[in-house]
């Protein structure tokens, strides 16, 4: 199990780009929470194996088709164990 945080850069809110997500999630087996941030990007939880994640930050540089992805930026992560993927819908305390 690893974990990373994804940051999603580029035209990626008002795209359905945290619901894509965590459909995308849900179908291959990742674990985590997605939300939008006050700069217009999306930030990304996510757990997982490692074959698991590379298939998950591959779609994350195309996204939904109505998103523009500019730049992905991943980093290595405290794993948190989630047992769910969630769509953080406020930008709360998280």
């Amino acid at each position: 199990m690893k974990h990373i945080n994804i940051k999603v850069i580029g035209k990626v809110q008002g795209v359905f780009f945290r619901a894509s997500t965590k459909a995308v999630a849900d179908q291959i087996g990742v674990k985590g929470k997605v939300k939008n941030e006050k700069d217009g990007s999306v930030l990304i939880e996510a757990e997982a194996d490692q074959i698991t994640l590379d298939m998950f930050v591959e779609w994350c540089q195309k996204g939904p088709e109505k998103a523009n992805v500019e730049q992905v930026l991943v980093e290595d992560g405290e794993v948190q164990n989630y047992t769910n993927f969630v769509v953080i819908k406020k930008n709360l305390l998280w």
